[in-house]
């Protein structure tokens, strides 16, 4: 299956996705250093990026390039991508479709243009806030009918209400139509140590008759508390004597006595935390010469406690990591110690907080490539929503074989 991957940012959406069995044309991204960072790993010849095909371009430029290249492109399984969230994060200015950094009308385009099979979009949760819960729609709507097209005299107002108009008639269902089912989820609740909720924009075209849902989830913040408080098995597996161990925190304890009262533990894995994700690595504040022995982990000093800058802790999935334009905000990239020291989190740390691979590298300072970390989509959560989208085209592509001729009508 094939793939093309838009605002690909330093790759952990198409890392996901390349895991999940799709083979990219195009990895498009216009900032030079994610772009370094992916032919940094070309070049150390790191073999689930060794063939892709980077383009360091603006999406418009490329679109009209690859569109224009040699006639229409034949089919493509999958386009995904994060259009760049600043329009609707929680620490940006909020702006929505009047920040010019809003890419979704762009990514509209490409699926008019390219009429994949499938779509993946994933965003910040902010996205779903309140205040922009008509442009959310408007969003939604432009993804299930892309051929509508908004008009140069056309206020996006307008032009919802043109979308609209068109879901409730009878025309629905004729030309180029997508289902379409945004989700918003805990990266936490698939495997990641980190809690980092994000809406997955997935659309399948309407005639694929495809029936799909969001994965379900597989780790749960329940399970976690059982395996710390009721078995201590979490403690055991970390080699942390009973003398080391944090007290129970007064509010879990009504919980925990609960469980204990129960005959069946969660039937989700425990949430992973962040000893979970850095077992093996060792400080790098305390242990620089062995900490040197891996790409990109080196101490960053600085790190400070003050007001809504408190840190992640050791034994919970980490806070959000986040990326600004003056360096890392609010404490997110920032480890607390057992002992209330804090630190900040090496790049490496960051990368496992992001379940990128060990032997994945990033290219920039350090400020540069923990932007590059805030932006990334999860690896793991990637793949997970990727082998699900995978499993119903290789369902269609089944059906093809067998039904040739239903499949052309």
């Amino acid at each position: 299956m094939n793939s093309i991957e838009l605002f690909a940012g330093a790759g952990g959406l198409a890392l996901g996705l390349s895991l999940a069995g799709f083979k990219p044309r195009a990895i498009v991204e216009w900032d030079k250093w994610a772009c370094d960072t992916i032919r940094e790993n070309q070049a150390a010849d790191y073999p689930m990026v060794a063939d892709w095909p980077v383009h360091h371009r603006d999406v418009r430029d490329w679109i009209d390039e690859y569109c224009s290249a040699s006639g229409p492109p034949s089919e493509v399984d999958l386009v995904a991508g994060g259009p760049p969230c600043q329009p609707f994060s929680m620490g940006g200015k909020h702006a929505a479709h009047t920040d010019e950094r809003d890419m979704f009308p762009i990514a509209v385009d490409v699926i008019r243009r390219l009429r994949p099979k499938a779509f993946i979009f994933e965003n910040v949760k902010g996205l779903t806030r309140a205040s922009f819960h008509n442009y959310y729609n408007y969003i939604r709507l432009q993804l299930e009918f892309p051929l509508v097209r908004r008009h140069p005299d056309q206020s996006w107002a307008e032009h919802f209400e043109a979308l609209q108009r068109r879901k409730s008639s009878r025309k629905q269902e004729s030309g180029l139509r997508y289902n379409v089912l945004p989700t918003l989820v805990n990266a936490a609740n698939f495997g990641v140590a980190q809690k980092r909720e994000r809406v997955f924009i997935v659309g399948f075209r309407a005639d694929l008759d495809v029936q799909w849902r969001f994965p379900w989830e597989t780790h749960s913040q329940d399970a976690l508390i059982h395996d710390q408080w009721v078995t201590g098995n979490y403690w055991e597996r970390h080699k942390i004597s009973l003398r080391h161990r944090p007290r129970l925190p007064a509010e879990l304890a009504t919980a925990v006595d609960r469980m204990k009262g129960l005959a069946l533990a969660p039937s989700h894995l425990p949430w992973r935390t962040v000893r979970d994700a850095l077992t093996g690595l060792p400080d790098p504040q305390q242990e620089p010469n062995e900490a040197a022995k891996y790409d990109n982990h080196r101490f960053q000093p600085g790190a400070r406690i003050y007001a809504g800058h408190t840190g992640s802790a050791l034994d919970q999935p980490a806070k959000t990591l986040k990326a600004g334009d003056h360096g890392v905000p609010g404490g997110e990239n920032m480890l607390v110690r057992l002992d209330g020291s804090v630190r900040y989190f090496s790049v490496r740390e960051s990368a496992r907080l992001q379940s990128f691979p060990d032997s994945y590298r990033f290219h920039g300072s350090w400020t540069e490539t923990m932007r590059q970390l805030g932006n990334a989509v999860p690896v793991t959560l990637a793949r997970t929503v990727g082998s699900s989208v995978a499993e119903k085209l290789l369902e269609v592509e089944a059906k093809q074989r067998i039904h040739p001729l239903h499949a052309a009508a």
